[in-house]
């Protein structure tokens, strides 16, 4: 079996505003560099997820608190030259509902005003049913055109008959998209989901096998 050498990770930006999202998009336009969004509910593990694929214990700050990330974080992928970037964990009930908006507005236009955005990978909680916020953002980046690369996190804290049963769910969900089982813990499915990061990118292929 041929396994692709991971990526390396680096925090190039970080925005908190409409301002300092538009200079960065603008950064990045420049250099016509894919974009690739990793959104998901609070506490779904995106955090540990960022460092999970740089094989970094604190590249990205993890708290026990949800809706921590409150910024839009920009990662670069190296020697790949695309980013990847970290949306803020919404459904946070203990936050205001004015910062609630205010955050979603901000995804909201990440999302429609990024011309090389290639792909939302949306993340999962493997033990949770489908979620309405879930969905309503599959259903929005789908009507925008964006395509989708579904992820069930925190697979290792599910059995296989569990795994399976919210895959089959999701997939009925996204017209026969199959999420892809991750583990931040394990490490299990962490290639795999560079591949197809890689893939959307449009810097790699698809999982492979060699003899």
């Amino acid at each position: 079996m041929m396994k692709e050498t991971p990526p390396t990770l680096t925090l190039e930006a970080t925005t908190f505003n409409k301002p300092q999202l538009q200079e960065q998009l603008s950064v990045l336009e420049q250099r016509q560099e894919a974009q690739i969004a990793l959104a998901g509910r609070s506490n779904v593990g995106k955090s540990s997820l960022v460092n999970a694929l740089a094989r970094r214990k604190q590249l990205a700050k993890i708290s026990a608190t949800p809706g921590k990330t409150r910024s839009i974080n920009f990662y670069r992928v190296a020697p790949d030259g695309f980013s990847l970037v970290d949306l803020p964990g919404y459904g946070y009930a203990k936050c205001s509902q004015e910062e609630r908006k205010s955050w979603a507005k901000l995804i909201e236009y990440y999302l429609t005003n990024t011309p090389t955005l290639k792909a939302l990978a949306l993340l999962l909680d493997c033990r949770i049913p489908p979620q309405a916020l879930d969905r309503d953002l599959a259903d929005f980046a789908r009507g925008h055109g964006i395509p989708l690369l579904p992820v069930l996190t925190k697979a290792d804290k599910c059995t296989q008959v569990e795994r399976s049963k919210r895959q089959q769910e999701w997939s009925r969900l996204l017209n026969g998209i199959m999420p892809l089982p991750v583990s931040s813990k394990d490490m299990r499915g962490v290639d795999a989901l560079w591949s197809e990061l890689r893939r959307f990118a449009g810097t790699g292929e698809s999982v492979s096998e060699e003899e």
